[in-house]
């Protein structure tokens, strides 16, 4: 399986309701097919570089999911067909560099923090050095 994200950008003129159902219509999809989701990372309305079908702004949404390959001519299918979406963009991650910068673009969509890591490391490491000491001092 490959790692994607592909991002889509929403009518601004969709109200809350109808911008969360095409959200969950679009990961419903992708589950159908077969596809891991990892994160969604709503990053809301914005400003877009130039106008699109006559809109100013657009309702940001990026997914990180793993997928096979023929997953995605189905997917940006639906997403061609869906009238609120007015963009969208799908990238693979492919090589190392890439792979390691996907997984921390899906940790800071799910909300942990870089500090958050390494305290969790640090207290791992600790309970590891612990261990390890108490074992070696019911050994001898």
């Amino acid at each position: 399986m490959n790692n994607y994200e592909t991002l889509y950008v929403l009518k601004p003129t969709l109200t809350d309701e109808e911008t969360v159902s095409n959200i969950a219509k679009i990961e419903e999809t992708l589950v159908r097919l077969g596809a891991q989701i990892l994160a969604t990372n709503k990053i809301g309305m914005r400003r877009l570089a130039y106008p699109v079908q006559k809109h100013e702004r657009g309702f940001y949404t990026v997914v990180y999911f793993k997928a096979e390959g023929s997953v995605i001519a189905e997917l940006e299918r639906n997403l061609k067909f869906n009238e609120d979406v007015i963009k969208y963009l799908t990238v693979k991650y492919t090589n190392k560099k890439e792979i390691a910068h996907f997984k921390k673009l899906i940790d800071n969509a799910n909300g942990i923090k870089e500090e958050q890591k390494k305290e969790d490391t640090s207290t791992n490491t600790q309970e590891e050095i612990a261990d390890k000491e108490e074992t070696e001092t019911t050994q001898i």
